[in-house]
């Protein structure tokens, strides 16, 4: 029986991606700050289903994490759902702290147990939710564009570490656009909004196929293309659009 352990499954893509594998089979560890919402996870399969709670900017996360794997049996995949993400214009400094802190302190802690423990353990497959927010510096939200650049550069660098090591450690770095979840509340103005089961659904495919790097979905793609062909000195005169209703940080 194959075993996954998904950090940030109370909701959003966390959640489907979890639905999904409980229902291919999966003995899985589902895991959030909060815990109520992962009981319908739960009631989907009793005997299959281990529930923790963390959060990922505690200093014990790691071990937490360790104690799921365990009472999961062991771990072949590790998939990386939390984040917080919050349009900040005015550079309110909690507002950049506080997504520095989950997005790349806690992505760091969470990543590398699970690295950590597959080194150990004869390998293993680690996918992570990053976004097309890291393709380019994003003004209206700086600190979210960077970190999600950043969550991109350590994948890269453990799956470089990986194969010079001669670890059996794949990994998967899943780029959506913008999806409609709590993280972005009800705003309606997000060009090509995503819906999160098709999402989920792509993500699946990219993990059965063991993708390096998926942007998702096929105009995203497009979209992320042209950005890259941008001169640096044309994009910072860019204005990009402001969200500003959205007030929503979401870190499940």
């Amino acid at each position: 029986m194959k075993r996954a352990v998904i950090l940030g499954a109370s909701s959003g893509l966390g959640m489907e991606v979890a639905r999904l594998l409980i229902a291919e089979g999966w003995k899985t560890g589902v895991a959030a700050r909060r815990t109520e919402p992962l009981r319908a996870l739960r009631d989907l399969a009793p005997e299959r289903v281990e529930v923790a709670a963390i959060d990922v900017d505690a200093e014990d996360a790691g071990e937490r994490l360790l104690a799921l794997i365990d009472a999961v049996g062991g771990m072949d995949l590790y998939f990386h759902a939390p984040g917080i993400g919050k349009q900040n214009p005015t550079l309110a400094e909690d507002v950049e702290m506080n997504t520095v802190r989950t997005n790349a302190m806690g992505f760091t802690r969470m990543v590398g147990t699970a690295f950590r423990y597959m080194a150990a353990h004869g390998g293993g497959h680690i996918a992570a939710i990053t976004s097309i927010a890291g393709t380019k510096g994003l003004g209206p939200a700086p600190s979210y564009s960077a970190t999600k650049a950043f969550q991109g550069t350590y994948l890269q660098a453990l799956e470089q570490q990986a194969n010079v090591r001669g670890l059996n450690i794949r990994f998967t770095d899943l780029r959506p656009g913008f999806v409609r979840t709590a993280l972005l509340g009800d705003n309606p103005n997000y060009p090509m909004l995503l819906e999160k089961e098709p999402v989920a659904r792509e993500m699946m495919v990219a993990l059965r196929r063991k993708e390096h790097v998926r942007v998702i979905d096929w105009r995203w793609r497009i979209v992320v293309a042209l950005w890259r062909l941008i001169p640096r000195g044309v994009w910072r005169h860019l204005r990009l659009a402001d969200y500003s209703s959205n007030e929503n940080e979401k870190k499940p």
